[in-house]
């Protein structure tokens, strides 16, 4: 047994001066401080004393889940080069305890045949718990029975793509809706109008910029991600079923969102930490340089950055993720003689929740609280793993992550676990250091450095549960 003792324990609702007993992979109770002779009666019955762990001046949040990863992913004419092995340990070493990647059914696959692929990725061992939602992409009979399959395997979360070679049709969408709504699953979407990215693309080349990094987001406006958003969601309306909105970039995207919810729609929403601390102006840096920042959809702008802050601390966005999708800089230049070819994503997944606390919270965007609402309650509840994940309470698993407020660090590529051979957001500097982070009661990280590397497991999710 483990008690950490004297800690601030943040919730989504409040935080509290708190003692944690930790029994085997569990919580096992909680004291409040104002409760102090309850604890001493219940830790004096017990019949061994627990081992303690002072954490004066620290904050304890609930595990950390990234519901958005692609490791060992097949895109580009390449492969991520983070697999789930390097991958989760990125992750469990910046706080995220769970982790959920996009499974992929190829063309010509079944839907069970894509899980089967990515659970067989998982196997060369994780270091954090892990789920996996499944993308589809070759709609037909045998796809829509094994919807049912997947829920009835705990893969109840589903991913289509409006944009790329796996994108589908606005009938097909209806279709997939359709049929999600009835089993009671529910997908994110990628939202990027493909034709009007196509056609963009051509003028661009036309104009003898086919070499050139800025093309991306120029290629790419907030206008084609906006209006994706917008077709989406009426195609939803009509189905009359909760979508999730990946990866949310801009203000426009944001105003679809809200028409919908003002016409009673269910949305759900995530964006990403280089979208509330990244811009455009990354992509005209000298030479192949902004290569390293190029992703779908693109980074934006500084007003974009600050309106989806506030719209996370008015609850309009629901969950932050990393879409942590890695590549070195010797695989970026694939895309050095045509703009098109560059493999898009960046690594993420071990900085999201020091960047989060340091540029939310410290900078008072966000409270500590909204910050365990959006990194780990409403995903739990979002993905079927409340309340087992997400919340720190009694009978939940003890995945916990001790933050001190008061130290700083700087973000460099040296100390990164990541395959990656840059750090995207390299010489930022961090308030709030995340010190300890344990998985199901284990310290699994330290200091950055992963203790446990092949302690995750595979997490069967219940359907999701409204927010």
């Amino acid at each position: 047994m483990l008690l950490l003792k004297n800690g601030t324990l943040v919730g989504s609702h409040e935080s509290y001066a708190g003692d944690i007993l930790i029994e085997g992979e569990k919580i096992a109770k909680i004291f409040r401080r104002e409760n102090a002779e309850e604890e001493r009666t219940y830790l004096a019955s017990l019949p061994e004393k627990p081992q303690e762990e002072d954490l004066s001046g620290k904050l304890v949040f609930p595990g950390f889940i990234d519901a958005h990863t692609h490791f060992d992913l097949h895109v580009a004419g390449t492969v991520t080069c983070d697999d789930f092995a390097s991958g989760t340990q990125a992750a469990v070493s910046g706080g995220t305890t769970t982790i959920i990647d996009f499974g992929t059914q190829y063309p010509g696959e079944t839907l069970e045949e894509g899980l089967q692929n990515w659970l067989k990725k998982a196997s060369v061992g994780c270091a954090c718990d892990y789920g996996i939602h499944m993308s589809i992409t070759d709609w037909n009979e045998e796809a829509s029975r094994q919807c049912q399959t997947m829920m009835d395997e705990g893969v109840t979360t589903f991913k289509l793509y409006m944009t790329y070679d796996t994108q589908v049709d606005d009938k097909t969408l209806y279709q997939i809706l359709k049929r999600l709504k009835e089993v009671g699953g529910i997908t994110g979407v990628h939202c990027e109008n493909s034709g009007l990215i196509a056609g963009l693309q051509q003028d661009l080349i036309d104009a003898g910029d086919q070499e050139s990094v800025p093309s991306h987001y120029r290629s790419r406006p907030a206008a084609a991600e906006a209006e994706a958003i917008n077709r989406l969601l009426h195609i939803a309306e009509v189905v009359d079923t909760p979508v999730i909105d990946v990866h949310l970039t801009c203000a426009e995207g944001l105003e679809e969102i809200r028409q919908a919810r003002r016409r009673g729609q269910t949305v759900y929403v995530e964006t990403c930490p280089q979208y509330l601390t990244m811009t455009q102006d990354l992509y005209d840096l000298p030479g192949f340089e902004g290569a390293r920042y190029t992703i779908s959809p693109p980074l934006r702008t500084k007003k974009d950055n600050d309106i989806l802050w506030k719209a996370i601390a008015d609850g309009e966005i629901q969950t932050i993720s990393t879409d942590h999708c890695a590549f070195t800089l010797a695989q970026k230049e694939l895309g050095r003689h045509d703009f098109r070819k560059l493999p898009g994503g960046m690594p993420g997944a071990e900085t999201r929740g020091e960047v989060i606390f340091s540029e939310g919270v410290m900078k008072k965007r966000i409270t500590k609280e909204k910050m365990c609402e959006v990194l780990s309650e409403n995903p739990a509840k979002l993905y079927g793993l409340y309340p087992r994940k997400g919340v720190i309470a009694e009978g939940a698993d003890a995945d916990l992550v001790v933050i001190d407020p008061a130290r700083e660090k700087k973000i460099t590529r040296e100390t990164q676990v990541s395959r990656s051979d840059y750090a995207p957001l390299e010489g930022m500097m961090i308030q709030g250091v995340i010190e300890d982070v344990y998985l199901r009661g284990v310290l699994a990280a330290q200091e950055g450095k992963v203790l446990e590397k092949s302690r995750g497991m595979f997490l069967r999710r219940k359907p999701f549960m409204p927010l």
